[in-house]
């Protein structure tokens, strides 16, 4: 991470003719990008890191390209050399999705969803306009390859995860007959392909667009469906409704053509069969096979919405397996399995977990008729302690959250550590026991095992609801201890 941080100082002082003043490592979301805020004279500007140097030509490229035609999306300052870093212009840090999440659908956020479909039927319309599609980072055109791409992620990634008996060469073949109703369509603009709110910033009352290097030929309604329903943003059904009605008013507007609507519904609905599959696959292998704790607990998310779709809609096209698939999917069986046990208030569990030192207070005591729980030794990862400026420091400082999360193995530990406690947590609850102990501890007891103890509250706590007392040890000695706050109900 130092070097990172190095290599973009340089890059801004180059660009600005002057140093930051500071710089910080903004959360990693799903990709492999690391995303840095540079601060200076009170302004700011974002920095990126990505290893796919193709990737970052594309959106440096699309970017500069949309920027031309007068679209709402990033300026790009500066890239490096060796084209892994570039500066574009700061949004701020709030997006639609965190607006929606603070708000919920207020009339606000509502204006902003018109703004958003307003800036894309641009964004599809002008930026299509002289744009390379040689550029695109995957294919340039979102066709029947692309699709059957996107169906197969659902079907390797999570459907064969399920383990469950299906006709893989029936399933193929509906496959191909979906793929083939919507791929003869009537538009083809610029398709941005991740257009959800996460991807749309927020800043005086404007919308701007983020995250679009994915991009290509493709159906405007593929990213209408990936809006609307995004499931993380749960819209009512009148708002998915009135806001496509208005989304194909500045479609036509756009284009200065009249657009049948009844085709262009009917086309929209198989996209966001599309995109819901798609995004189950995202999950899956985000989630199954990489481990990725927010992704698992997205699953029974994403089931529901797929099957709120399924219910509220019909499709004029004979695909009789992917029918079963999709039954099979959105069963009570099937979401319920990725739904965890959430613990209410008549739960008796309390879940005592702490952090303490080897060196000093050595493993706490059960003092419950219980007894057992897990110990967990964290000092296998790297120690932050080593580091002169962290010496100091606890595992609560930034610092050395950053430096445990990007420069050791703490994140691939507590995955293996949370499977393991999940089963016990669910268990206990689902059979009114009420104690476990959970201990992490490391050399000192105030970096590492102060840092996983409080993961592992906050992991709890999100995914089970459920009681826990937190307790540092070695830092209660120190009159340091502050409890986590509690997850807003």
């Amino acid at each position: 991470m130092q070097d990172h941080l190095g290599s973009i100082s340089l890059l801004f002082e180059k660009w600005a003719g002057k140093k930051p003043s500071s710089i910080d490592v903004l959360p990693q979301s799903g990709s492999e990008r690391r995303y840095f805020r540079i601060f200076s004279d009170n302004e700011s500007v974002i920095a990126t890191y990505g290893e796919n140097i193709k990737e970052n030509e594309t959106f440096i490229y699309f970017s500069k390209h949309f920027r031309e035609k007068g679209l709402t999306v990033p300026e790009i300052f500066l890239s490096s050399k060796d084209g892994v870093y570039y500066l574009q212009q700061d949004f701020g840090n709030i997006s639609l999705l965190n607006l929606l999440e603070n708000e919920g659908h207020s009339e606000n956020v509502y204006t902003l969803f018109q703004k958003s479909l307003k800036s894309l039927a641009l964004l599809q319309v002008k930026g299509d306009e002289g744009l390379d599609y040689n550029k695109c980072l995957t294919s340039s055109e979102f066709g029947k390859q692309a699709i059957m791409a996107d169906l197969l992620y659902f079907k390797y990634y999570f459907l064969d995860a399920l383990r469950k008996p299906y006709d893989k060469q029936k399933l193929i073949d509906d496959f191909e007959t979906l793929s083939n109703y919507i791929t003869d369509i009537d538009h083809k603009y610029f398709m941005f392909r991740d257009f959800q709110s996460r991807n749309i910033m927020v800043s005086d009352n404007g919308v701007h667009f983020i995250d679009y290097q994915g991009g290509m030929k493709g159906a405007p309604q593929y990213d209408v469906a990936s809006l609307l329903w995004q499931a993380k943003a749960d819209l009512p059904d009148n708002w998915k409704s009135g806001l496509l009605e208005e989304y194909i008013d500045y479609f036509e507007k756009a284009t200065e053509q009249k657009v049948n609507r009844d085709v262009f519904r009917n086309q929209y609905k198989g996209y966001v069969l599309i995109r819901l599959l798609q995004v189950l696959g995202a999950y899956g292998f985000r989630g199954l096979f990489e481990r990725k704790a927010h992704f698992l607990t997205s699953i029974p998310m994403a089931l529901r919405n797929l099957g709120s779709f399924l219910n509220s809609n019909e499709f004029n096209i004979n695909t009789p397996e992917l029918q079963e698939v999709l039954d099979l999917c959105t069963s009570d069986e099937i979401v319920q399995k990725f739904t965890p046990v959430r613990a209410t208030e008549e739960t008796p569990l309390i879940v005592k977990i702490s952090s303490f030192s080897y060196r000093n207070s050595g493993i706490p005591a059960d003092n419950t008729d219980n007894g057992g729980g897990f110990v967990f030794d964290c000092r296998g990862i790297l120690n932050p302690g080593r580091v002169e400026t962290m010496k100091t420091q606890t595992g609560r400082d930034k610092e050395v959250k950053e430096y445990l999360e990007q420069q050791t193995q703490m994140p691939d530990f507590l995955n293996s550590v949370f499977d393991m406690v999940d089963i016990t947590v669910e268990e206990y609850i689902n059979r009114g026991f009420e104690s476990l102990m959970i201990s992490f501890g490391c050399t000192g007891g105030q970096h590492r095992s102060v840092y996983a103890a409080d993961a592992m509250t906050r992991h709890l706590r999100n995914k089970f609801n459920v009681k826990v007392e937190l307790k540092h040890i070695e830092q209660e000695k120190k009159n340091w201890y502050n409890p986590l706050p509690e997850k807003k109900k």
